[in-house]
């Protein structure tokens, strides 16, 4: 259990977990196609994030981290297969972290935000671009900057 969200309900908890494995799939899908090096650079980056974060941070992704790909799958069939009625719901999902962020320590709050910013970056990079090259692409790049959740180092 990770102490920095005992001021959240369970269910905001388990919201918590989810939204990393939401922005995966929201920047991992947003060209319509969620490719296996996308799949691979998420589970990546829920490994680092394990070791290479603040203690509760660690605690949060080692817990996400378990089953990460089948969490991932599980997670992603239960929205619609076509990506136009799937990004606009779990853009609305991720905006709820508006209401969740400030309830939690702020420094706690800012490092889980740049967290899942980074992950989307590393996601979005992972796949696709010009030629492959694994830059942005078009349609990652509406998305990539989360710009559905409020930076709470800005308030």
């Amino acid at each position: 259990m990770v102490p920095q969200l005992d001021r959240l309900s369970t269910d905001e908890q388990e919201f918590m977990h989810k939204a990393p494995i939401l922005v995966c799939i929201l920047i991992a899908g947003a060209d319509g196609n969620i490719d296996r090096d996308e799949i691979r650079e998420a589970i990546s980056q829920a490994k680092k994030k394990q070791r290479n974060s603040s203690a509760g941070l660690m605690e949060l992704y080692r817990e996400i981290g378990e089953d990460f790909e089948d969490k991932l799958k599980v997670l992603e069939q239960s929205y619609p297969v076509e990506v136009t009625q799937r990004n606009p719901m779990i853009v609305e999902e991720l905006a709820l972290l508006n209401q969740l962020l400030p309830k939690i320590e702020q420094n706690f709050s800012i490092q889980f935000y740049q967290s899942i910013c980074d992950l989307a970056l590393k996601v979005a990079k992972s796949s696709g671009g010009w030629f492959g090259m694994k830059s942005i692409g078009e349609a990652e790049a509406k998305y990539v900057k989360l710009p559905m959740i409020k930076d709470p180092s800005a308030s």
